[in-house]
């Protein structure tokens, strides 16, 4: 049987104070006091606080005010079988533990009673969503090519009817094959609705199980306000396997899933509104790619009617369906979508009965290592609502079979930027004192210091990780989990976005390209491409990078890389372009479109720089 493990007793913070006590000034009283960082080269830091960490961790152990059994049907029992739950699952016996899963049975649409093997990414997500943005960009790929020379006798018609048969064939192949990575791991799948009864036996449909440890990751559902008439609307679980393509549809929203919606079916020739409560769609972007999709869905005749607040749906003798909105009435749509967020899909799991403590929203509360207020059960995915994307949800399902079951303590890692804690062979002290700085936990880095000074002084060093709580101004704090919004066009991002560099580097510089791509030179289409680089201006570092146009979800993948690697402007600069491509602009953008500072020099008047009050 595998080792199971308890939650860590001491955080790495602490392992830190012990380290750096003499250095960095800490608020914690160290038990190590003989330990002298002048003393210490890194192959001794290493070793110290890998030892000091993994003893933090003791042999699991009763938590609930009882003594254990000493037999379990399995070391760990996961409820739903989503992309967060089937990692664990597999990686936790792949660790040599018993593992069970549960799922309910399959269909194409979620509900109290079906749901399937791969969860939503994989059956009603971004999978199914995917093939049917390849299918409605064909129609913009039949414009494109008439000045390219391509004719057709008759125009291209599309059938619905094939494309959700195909898609609904590979999702079943799929199926197939999440099931035999189960097999293949020796994971036991079970068909049925789990419900835990106390902190160590799970309910699937009458039938007990205990277990050491129980993972809930159930996912979310699509979410439906309480409006007169909500049941004649649709969500996009809905959309993904409809009879009949809509020929008139009202999507209400403006994230990510009702832009991607409003491009299939604009593609596929429906006449699509969108209907948003703010200005702007896609909230919490930066404020230029928010403006910049805005146009382009625009151009593309998806007609978007802002600040409209749905207040009812009306069904009319003919079946069409009318919208009122806090502006009036819209009517003649065909389908009415709603796209209003996802909620945690955690009702119904005996969650409240055992003492799991979750949000109002019905997100389940958890610690930085996935685990609940109940110490034996845990909760990865989007039924956490901590960062919502599939492949976070497989990072937490992994970290979590780690700590578990690996004897390896980890935490999901979401940050882009990890400041590193200053230890090599040059002596901490010496370095923190040559530049003059002391530092409280918590304190902002002096002005006075330059980052990349530091850097550099240790740039022969094999840096530790998660001492960004030495420079909370500096690092530790931007997310490096690239994103896409598979719109038309596509939308990639990675880091922070004007907005917050501002609020957290106060001065930054802005590069910004925004031209026609070498395609539409010859198609004649508006199609335009929007690219961004945010930079610190005091390290250089490349806080945030965004495009919105052909291809950018592939184009940030890549450089997410060198964003969570914290590579500089000047690393950009020194890298060559392949060419003729739509990424190069992002390595030969030489001249900040604006530059935003604090405090602007007295005296110099640079027409390119902003103070960063009211940007």
């Amino acid at each position: 049987m595998a080792t199971c493990l308890s939650t860590p007793k001491l955080t790495a913070t602490q392992t830190l104070h012990s380290l750096c006590r003499r250095t960095l000034p800490l608020h914690h009283h160290s038990q190590h006091n003989s330990l002298h960082p002048r003393k210490l080269h890194l192959k001794t830091l290493t070793s110290f606080s890998r030892s000091r960490f993994s003893s933090a961790f003791v042999r699991a152990e009763s938590d609930n005010g009882a003594v254990e059994p000493r037999h379990y049907d399995f070391d760990l029992f996961t409820i739903g079988a989503g992309s967060g739950g089937v990692r664990a699952s597999r990686f936790a016996a792949n660790f040599g533990a018993s593992v069970a899963i549960c799922e309910l049975p399959f269909a194409t649409v979620s509900s109290d009673s079906a749901g399937g093997v791969g969860g939503t990414c994989v059956l009603r997500g971004c999978v199914p969503k995917k093939l049917l943005v390849y299918a409605s960009k064909y129609s913009h790929e039949f414009e494109e090519s008439r000045n390219f020379g391509w004719r057709y006798e008759t125009e291209p018609k599309h059938d619905w009817s094939t494309l959700i048969a195909n898609k609904n064939a590979e999702l079943h192949r799929l199926i197939r094959i999440y099931k035999n990575i189960l097999k293949n791991a020796g994971v036991t799948l079970m068909e049925g609705r789990g419900k835990i009864v106390d902190p160590h036996t799970v309910d699937v449909d009458g039938k007990l199980y205990s277990a050491r440890h129980i993972l809930i990751s159930v996912g979310a559902r699509p979410y439906i306000p309480d409006i007169p008439g909500n049941e004649y609307a649709i969500t996009s679980d809905d959309a993904l396997d409809l009879p009949e393509k809509p020929e008139k549809i009202a999507i209400i929203g403006g994230g990510y899933i009702a832009l991607e919606f409003a491009g299939i079916f604009n593609g596929l020739s429906s006449d699509v509104h969108v209907f948003i409560r703010q200005k702007k769609v896609l909230r919490g972007f930066d404020e230029e790619i928010r403006d910049f999709i805005a146009e382009q869905i625009s151009v593309r005749e998806i007609e978007l009617h802002t600040e409209e607040t749905p207040q009812a749906i009306v069904k009319s003798s003919d079946g069409s369906l009318a919208l009122k909105t806090n502006k009036g009435t819209a009517d003649g749509f065909s389908h009415v979508m709603f796209a209003t967020g996802r909620r945690p899909n955690t009702e119904n799991l005996g969650l409240e009965e055992v003492g799991v403590k979750m949000s109002k929203d019905g997100a389940i509360e958890v610690d930085e290592f996935s685990r609940t207020s109940v110490p034996s059960i845990w909760a990865v995915g989007d039924a956490t609502n901590r960062l919502n994307l599939t492949p976070v949800a497989l990072m937490e399902g992994g970290a979590l079979a780690k700590t578990l079951f690996a004897n390896e303590p980890t935490k999901p890692d979401y940050r882009s930027i990890q400041s590193t804690i200053l230890t090599c062979h040059l002596e901490i002290e010496e370095i923190v004192c040559q530049l003059d700085v002391r530092l409280n936990i918590g304190a902002k880095l002096p002005t006075m210091v330059n980052m990349s000074e530091i850097l550099n002084s240790c740039i022969a060093a094999e840096l530790l990780k998660t001492v960004w709580i030495f420079f909370p101004k500096y690092g530790g704090i931007t997310r490096a989990v690239p994103s896409a919004v598979f719109s038309q066009p596509q939308i990639g991002q990675v880091g922070l976005t004007e907005e917050q560099a501002i609020e957290k580097y106060d001065d930054v510089d802005i590069y910004t390209a925004n031209y026609k791509p070498l395609k539409a030179t010859i198609s004649g289409l508006p199609d335009r491409v929007f690219m961004k680089l945010i930079v610190a201006a005091k390290t250089d570092n490349v806080l945030g990078l965004h495009v919105c146009g052909d291809d950018a979800a592939e184009m940030v993948q890549g450089f997410a890389v060198a964003v969570k690697a914290g590579l500089t402007k000047t690393d950009f600069d020194a890298t060559v372009g392949i060419h003729p491509t739509s990424a190069e602009e992002l390595v030969t953008m030489r001249t900040p479109t604006r530059k935003i500072r604090a405090c602007p020099p007295e005296g110099k008047k640079d027409p390119g720089v902003k103070a960063a009050t009211g940007v």
